[in-house]
């Protein structure tokens, strides 16, 4: 046990080890809910090292763990070995740069299965079509009943559930929504799982505005 704490605490496993005592607080830190898996994605490309499409810290967590422990366990193979001196010194960077270039190897090997894992792009939401014109596909609507259907801005088309408020629908004077008309989904209400509808102003519609 005391070759293994020395060679963790010597040169250059020590380099890895400092590393690896910061992977380590950090997903402390990430399990105690205090930061994100993707904290440093905006900070640093890994796709020019070839290790990229997956968090750059799941990426920079493996390749500390493999320099590490190849590292350590060149480490001790050396102190068997009896050198001193400049060979010694020399067998040291050696170690430092081939427990380098393993790990970077081995972090590519296993980053690729694990990107399917870390879509580039986050997955649809609900909330995405929030400010979007619909087009209303049930005979009423009401602050109970009613559906649409909605263009996202990706060109794919989704059937939702709206509903139009209350004070709106009692009035005489108020534009009803009925199949075909046009609407706008100005909120999303969480527990009921559906969207509240207007009645469709060309100069509510961000699209139109935008052009």
């Amino acid at each position: 046990m005391r070759e293994f704490i020395d060679a963790a605490l010597g040169f250059p496993t020590f380099l890895f080890t400092a590393a690896l005592v910061v992977v380590v607080g950090f997903w402390l830190l990430v399990l105690a809910g205090v930061t994100e898996t993707d904290s440093f994605d905006s900070d640093v490309d890994l796709d020019t090292a070839g290790i990229g499409g997956v968090p750059v810290t799941v990426a920079f967590s493996l390749l500390t763990s493999v320099a590490w422990f190849s590292s350590l366990a060149a480490s001790v193979l050396l102190g068997h070995l009896a050198v001193s001196g400049l060979v010694r010194a020399l067998s040291a960077l050696a170690v430092l740069v081939g427990a380098t270039l393993l790990a970077w190897w081995v972090t590519r090997l296993l980053v690729r299965p694990l990107h399917t894992l870390f879509p580039d792009e986050p997955g649809p939401s609900r909330l995405d079509f929030v400010g979007l014109t619909c087009t209303i596909r049930t005979g009423r609507v009401d602050a109970w009943f009613g559906q649409a259907e909605v263009a996202a801005r990706d060109g794919s088309t989704a059937l939702v559930q709206v509903r139009q408020h209350g004070a709106d629908t009692a009035k005489a004077d108020a534009p009803v929504l009925s199949n075909g008309s046009t609407g706008l989904l100005y909120a999303y209400d969480d527990a009921g799982e559906f969207f509240w509808v207007a009645p469709y102003d060309t100069a509510l519609d961000p699209r139109a505005s935008a052009a």
